[in-house]
């Protein structure tokens, strides 16, 4: 038997020894939402085939793939996967509408940390509207607020639940961005749905948000049963050198 393959046999043997020893046959992983006795909320959707892609029926699908596994005499469990930058709880950088940004490099690896990690406000938008101008100033953001998440009729709909993708989820109209970034400091805009910008607004709206470089967007936020106030907001994106949109875990602490 060659040198690697008996490093295999035995690996298997030795983790097989351990799992019988340990009784880990009723394991049951605990999956949470909330942490620290109630004071950190996860606000990120967890991955899975159901959960729902820009313009498609069906969900992501399978994106999770195990070529690598010890049950077939592998040293190591090794997954892979793949699906789009923007699925999910994810960040846009300013490339996600402007090609020149995207041709100069304004990628996801050049976002501030600082605007992603903060202090910030959770406010319940008026369910009947999407966020317009209007909306905008009932909400009545005071100035110095620079990080605020927008939960909407999506959480209410549970859209980010649903496989299917739905074009009439709430999101900002163009003159809704463009009272946010005239008339607040507003540097991070959080939202609960695929995009940030309504369907029938959706390139205005980014292109009025993302022009300047000095707002970041996050999307597809899960927002449901955690009160509206003011919390400490922590948004890691990964480091994709040359993407667009990356993948964001986001959570949320009581002050």
């Amino acid at each position: 038997m060659k040198r690697g393959a008996l490093l295999s046999v035995l690996a298997c043997a030795f983790a097989a020894v351990i799992w019988a020893a340990n009784g880990d046959d009723n394991l049951v992983p605990p999956r949470r939402e909330v942490y620290g006795n109630g004071r950190i909320f996860d606000i990120s959707h967890r991955y899975q085939p159901e959960m729902p892609e820009w313009e498609s029926n069906d969900g992501i699908g399978q994106f999770l793939w195990l070529p690598k596994s010890m049950k077939n005499g592998s040293l190591a469990n090794n997954s892979e996967m793949k699906f789009p930058t923007h699925t999910g709880t994810h960040v846009d950088a300013p490339g996600h509408v402007f090609d020149h940004y995207f041709h100069a490099g304004f990628d996801v690896d050049t976002l501030d940390l600082d605007i992603l990690n903060g202090p910030a406000m959770l406010v319940d938008v008026p369910r009947d509207s999407n966020i317009t101008a209007q909306v905008m100033k009932s909400l009545n953001i005071p100035r110095g607020v620079i990080r605020v998440l927008f939960r909407t009729l999506n959480t209410d709909r549970r859209l980010m639940f649903q496989k299917e993708w739905d074009s009439s989820y709430v999101g900002f109209t163009a003159d809704g961005a463009k009272w946010l970034v005239e008339n607040t400091d507003i540097k991070l805009v959080g939202i609960d749905y695929l995009s940030v910008a309504s369907y029938d607004y959706l390139i205005p709206s980014h292109l009025v948000f993302l022009k300047d470089r000095e707002i970041i967007l996050v999307e597809g936020l899960k927002l449901d049963d955690v009160p509206a106030g003011l919390y400490s907001v922590h948004c890691l994106p990964l480091r994709l050198a040359g993407a667009e949109g990356s993948p964001i875990r986001c959570i949320l602490i009581k002050n």
